[in-house]
């Protein structure tokens, strides 16, 4: 053993290129012992499990938008992942074939769609096959495949339009259904639909979907209350045997039942199609069934002219909720006006007080009517409940909601009959969970193709030759070695790259390397720098690359022996032979011109216009700009203080340069007036370390306010401003970032001069594109200046009205810069959470000036990047600065086949200036394996990764496709995905099974998450600048914020253990979770909610708020307040850990129940059906089910 004394590792070396099995704990670097029992291919700090994330004070949250339309409920949310199959939830893993079998424990699940229903146990798995758990349901008879059943005489009701998968084509083209109308308009279905072999599509795709059209043709989603498992389908709940008038928008009035009901609920019309309704199954306790979608019933449009629509006597799905006897509980004024929301509100928001909605007329005649959430949801969050209290109803389901709601007759009560429980539907929150329980802890990186834990889970990892997960995650860890088998799985080869991502305080930075003169050592021909993968031969003069063969020789002054493996002697003392990620010192040859470069440089940009002044952001920015911001400015581990210089200019009209010269006794303004040619009018003294201007700064920011105090100026610019800070960055040959606090869009006479072109109608429709790219091109061609320079632009809006976001982000979309909006912004109100972006922002950033280059191993090759940064060329990705929580995208495509032997290799080089001036290399580097089946592609997949890749191929999509193309690639893609597993994976079994891959359960979900989420498919409830902001801030999304963004958060405050400090388990984001006594928490990462039952104990009220009910609350002026007791301790205690665990600091908004903002709280709640008519997750994944069986057959 003695001949090993490794700095980074000990005891003799494994095998070349191989995971390192052998190698013990060292807590040595460069001789040296590190704090903290640290060190590089053993054992890290004391490693804390099951703890909250550690992350800097204060989470940090966007900014709220100016929503001017009306909100709808199901929106943005996270994506969690795979893990093991619950005892109960999906049945339990079946043993699988150990030749061939898929991930233990596949889900199975018993759609009934078509023409199906199932019966008897399901077949055991094949030879060489992955067999599942199916869960059963009843019917007789077993399924037929689509095409192939005689009884499939009308589209499915709940679809609206038919889907496209229907018309022949194995392919989700032509008309995508989102389960409750045609999503890609929300208008008028088609206008007759017979079989399936006649489909129409319907003729107004594209228009607006500003009135919902006509309704779908029935109730949606999942009933509150499950039937027991002995009980078969029987009539419809919703009765629809009259005619329907006039859909479009809520009615003014919520009294008594709908005229349009044919009889009292619980009255059906008989099918015409000749289903039968399956009688009483005698299928398993605990199997659920699917609902079957109708067979034979009319399109909307034809309902909405009178004709009684045949039911088949399954539950359905989509429509109003105003066709069933709704509970009238809900506040009048959320039927025919926006509700009176709090402008403050965190996040982007819904409408403001007064202001017209686009997407709700007020009609007096059948629309939809909101719910209060208390209320189960069917389709709509809070539409009427269908309780239907039967033997096997979960006990998960909230108390209250469980029973008759008021004003609802028992007489009116349907015949009993079997839902489709959400209980059996593949759960995020047990994935979550499980993953947590199995893989907390230490995760080592060593060896190829390891399958890291969820970003949800607390873990430290340990690098022995991969990088840590959080620097890059890949979607697959085991790639196909054929370029056919990977177009076949339908599953993208992407990684998510984020460089400088935040590690964990129990794990060690990359360490630096510095090889004096002699500079990283690389591949003479394809230029990868050494890494724990290389092959050295001839007895270590040479070595080979992994990445393209070639030999290399050694540099004499690199040169060591090899031991009886092969391997160097000294391979432990160097990060670069035994790390998976590590930093070089780089030589002049790596830097612009051949000179080393000078430290980063910030420019503090303020907007004092009348608006600036009038809602105190200039006051509150000079107050605290200096406290909490410049004494926080990134510096290098270790050092006393920062090495980035600080520089500041005011702005309207006319540009203000200051002179903080540390000689000087006060600060000197130069002004420039000539905006069309703007010039710098100093150098010396503009750009200074805070240490050596303290006082002068001080002094500046003290008279600020007072000498704009009484600014009139309304008219502001921007182009001369942005261009005014890359000439001063360029002037003082430094990278840096311009930090812009601008209140309104730029009219002012000036280049860059933006004209008001906001037209809420058009989003949603074909032409919603025109107003979601930039108007013109000064800001792109602006931003690519900058770029050349180093110049990274990061702005902050704080409108009152529309400023343009989608043409002046792209300036920060190209310098990888970020984009921050509060919209009514009131220093009292806003302050704190803006203060706290900042300065997060401003800590969060590492690199300079950087240029990324990814390299793969022979066989696969990078094709396509996403993300917010620029490309002069189709290697190079150049982002002029790099903070902690940005990542890109890069999908991997085949160039050859690969074999399993040799695996894939990934190396991700970032070449960048650090905030103390250094010029590095950063490199990151990934082994993983190959595989020649697909059953083993599916075992190791990694879902966050796919959704976050899928949802910034969505951004692009939007613009340039139509909103409807780019859902049904969504949807196509999911069903794709989905049914290769089956087809290729899947023990054989009846077609009315649909069956999951484990890591990949949760894709129906997500996939529905995504399509319905406001950045990707926002209508005109939301405005257009908060659209184009949301599709920015995803774009640059890392894959824990994403995963956070798609699948809110939702977790119960009221049961809060008063002792405890762990975060409380999350649950399903859906109303039917939500109890009238209960109090609970709601994030995303951008929005964050505080929603209160009407029936909360008191007592509990008194404790938080310090007022006798929540009616007492001020919600528009809201603070959690400092009260001396356990329960507002462990609440205030839960808000800190959420904040700390996001980028952006969320601002809490208090939502009562039965309130007006309810109804945007609803939007949140993504498993449920949405207003705009967006799919429940139940109805879309019997979308997916039937879209698969279609595939299939």
């Amino acid at each position: 053993m003695s001949q090993y004394p490794g700095q980074y590792a000990q005891g003799p070396p494994g095998g070349y290129g191989q995971p390192n099995p052998g190698m013990p704990p060292i807590s040595m670097h460069n001789g040296q012992p590190l704090p903290g029992g640290g060190q590089f291919g053993g054992l890290m700090k004391p490693v804390v499990q099951n703890g909250p994330p550690a992350g800097p004070p204060g989470g940090f949250a966007g900014p709220q938008g100016d929503i001017l339309g009306a909100s709808r409920p199901g929106g943005p949310m996270p994506f969690p992942n795979r893990g093991p199959v619950p005892q109960g939830q999906m049945g339990a893993p079946r043993p699988m074939n150990p030749n061939l079998g898929p991930a233990p424990g596949t889900n199975q699940m018993t759609s009934q769609m078509g023409n199906m229903s199932i019966s008897g146990p399901p077949r055991p798995p094949g030879p060489g096959q992955m067999g599942g758990i199916p869960i059963r349901g009843p019917g007789p008879g077993m399924m037929s495949p689509m095409g192939g059943s005689s009884s499939v005489s009308g589209p499915p009701s709940s679809m609206g339009a038919p889907p496209a998968s229907m018309i022949g084509s194995p392919l989700m083209g032509g008309t995508q259904s989102s389960m409750g109308g045609p999503p890609s308009s929300m208008g008028g279905p088609p206008s007759s639909i017979g079989g399936p072999g006649n489909f129409r599509p319907p003729g107004n795709v594209g228009a607006p979907p500003g009135n919902f059209g006509t309704p779908p043709g029935s109730m949606a989603g999942p009933p509150s209350s499950m039937g027991g498992p002995t009980i078969g389908f029987g009539a419809s709940p919703s009765s629809m045997g009259g005619p329907t008038t006039g859909f479009g928008a809520p009615p003014s009035t919520m009294g008594g039942p709908p005229s349009s009901l044919g009889g009292p609920q619980g009255s059906f019309s008989s099918p015409s199609s000749g289903y039968s309704h399956p009688g009483v199954s005698q299928g398993p306790p605990g199997a659920f069934t699917p609902p079957v979608l109708g067979q034979g019933f009319a399109p909307p449009s034809t309902m909405a002219s009178g004709i009684r629509p045949p039911m088949a006597g399954p539950p359905m799905m989509g429509g109003p909720p105003g066709q069933m006897g709704m509970d009238r509980q809900t506040p009048t004024s959320l039927a025919g006006q926006p509700p009176n929301m709090s402008a403050s509100m965190g996040g982007y928001g819904p409408p403001q007080p007064g202001q017209h909605t686009p997407g709700f007329q007020p009609v007096s005649s059948q629309g939809f009517q909101p719910m209060p959430p208390h209320a189960p949801v069917a389709g709509y969050p809070g539409a009427p409940p269908q309780q239907y209290n039967q033997p096997g109803y979960s006990a998960g389901m909230s108390g209250p909601t469980t029973g008759m709601q008021p004003g609802m007759q028992s007489s009116l009560q349907p015949p009993a009959q079997k839902k489709l429980d959400p209980d059996q539907m593949p759960s995020p929150i047990q994935v979550i969970e499980d993953d947590k329980r199995n893989r907390s802890g230490v995760f080592s990186s060593g060896g190829k193709g390891q399958v890291p834990p969820l970003v949800t889970t607390q873990f430290i990892t340990q690098d022995q030759g991969n990088c840590n997960p959080v620097f890059m995650r890949s979607t697959m860890y085991n790639v196909p070695c054929t370029s056919d088998m990977l177009k076949n799985s339908h599953i993208p080869f992407s990684l998510s790259v984020s460089p400088f991502a935040k590690l964990q305080p129990e794990e060690n930075p990359p360490p630096i390397v510095n090889l004096g003169e002699l500079g990283p050592v690389r591949c003479k021909r394809c230029k990868a720098y050494m890494n724990p993968n290389m092959m050295f031969i001839d007895g270590g003069r040479r070595f080979q690359c992994v990445f393209c063969g070639a030999a290399t020789d050694v540099p004499d002054q690199y040169f060591a022996h090899l031991d009886h493996t092969g391997r160097r002697i000294d391979s432990y003392d160097r990060p670069e032979l035994c790390l998976g990620s590590y930093e070089f010192v780089a030589t002049k040859d790596y830097c612009k011109n051949g000179t080393l470069p000078n430290a980063p440089a910030f420019i503090f940009m303020i907007d004092v216009s009348y608006n600036a002044v009038k809602c105190g952001l200039v006051n509150l920015i000079c107050e605290r700009l200096k406290k909490d911001i410049l004494v926080n400015l990134p510096r290098e581990t270790g050092a006393e203080e920062s090495e980035i210089h600080v520089g500041f200019v005011t702005y309207s009209k006319e540009i203000h340069f200051y002179n903080v010269k540390g000689t000087l006794a006060q600060p000197q303004m130069l002004v420039v007036s000539d905006l069309a040619d703007v010039f710098v009018p100093l150098l010396d003294g503009f750009l200074v370390k805070l240490s050596e201007s303290e006082a002068v700064i001080d002094s500046l920011l003290s008279q600020i306010p007072q000498m704009f105090v009484d600014s009139r100026e309304t008219e502001v610019v921007l182009g001369p401003v942005i261009q005014a800070g890359l000439d001063a960055l360029k002037s003082a040959d430094r990278s840096g970032k311009l930090y812009i606090f601008h209140t309104s869009l730029p009219i002012g006479e000036a280049p860059g001069k933006l004209a008001n072109r906001d037209d809420r109608k058009l989003l949603g429709t074909d032409k919603e594109k025109t107003i979601l790219s930039p108007q013109c091109k000064f800001y792109s061609q602006l931003g690519t200046d900058c770029v050349a320079v180093g110049c990274s632009v990061d702005i902050f809006f704080f409108p009152n009205s529309y400023c343009d976001v989608a043409t002046i982000s792209d300036i920060c979309r190209l310098t990888s810069g970020n984009l921050y909006k509060y919209s009514y912004f009131q220093a009292d109100l806003d302050g704190d959470r803006f203060m706290e972006d900042l300065k997060n922002n401003v800590q969060s950033q590492r690199a300079f000036d950087a240029i990324v280059r990814i390299r793969t191993s022979q066989g696969i090759r990078p094709v396509d990047f996403l993300g917010n940064f620029y490309m002069s060329n189709t290697t190079d990705v150049e982002m002029c600065a790099i903070d902690s929580n940005q990542a890109l995208a890069v999908e991997i495509k085949h160039d050859d086949k690969l074999s399993e032997q040799d695996g894939a290799y990934i190396q991700v080089a970032t070449l960048f200036t650090s905030v103390s001036g250094q010029r590095r290399l950063r490199v990151h580097n990934q082994a993983l394996n190959c595989c020649s089946q697909l059953a083993d592609l599916f075992r190791n997949c990694e879902l966050d990764t796919l959704v976050n890749y899928m949802s910034k191929l969505a951004i692009r999509n939007i613009l340039n496709k139509s909103p409807r193309e780019t859902r049904e690639h969504i949807m196509n893609e999911v069903a794709q995905i989905l049914a290769c597993y089956r087809k290729n994976c899947a023990s054989p079994s009846s077609a009315g099974q649909l069956i999951l891959p484990e890591c990949m359960k949760l894709l129906p979900l997500y996939g529905n998450c995504v399509i319905k989420n406001d950045g990707i498919q926002g209508g005109q409830e939301i405005s257009t600048d908060d659209r184009s902001y949301l599709m920015h801030l995803i774009n640059s999304m890392d894959v824990k914020s994403s995963c956070a963004f798609f699948y809110p958060r939702l977790i119960p405050l009221h049961t809060l253990e008063p002792t405890g400090t762990d975060m409380p388990t999350a649950l399903r984001c859906s109303a039917e979770r939500l109890q009238d006594n209960g109090v609970y928490l709601l994030e995303n990462g951008v929005s964050m909610f505080m929603w209160i039952g009407h029936k909360v104990d008191p007592d509990w009220i008194q404790k938080m708020f310090g007022v006798q009910s929540a009616a007492q609350i001020d919600i528009d002026k809201f603070r959690l307040l400092e009260l001396e007791n356990d329960v507002s301790h462990r609440v205030r205690q839960v808000v800190q850990m959420v904040r700390a665990q996001r980028n952006r600091y969320m601002k809490l908004t208090i939502v009562r129940q039965r309130d007006e903002l309810e109804r945007w709280f609803n939007h949140f709640l993504v498993e449920d059906k949405s207003q705009n008519g967006s799919s429940s997750y139940v109805d879309f994944l019997c979308h997916i089910h039937k879209e698969i069986r279609t595939l299939l057959s």
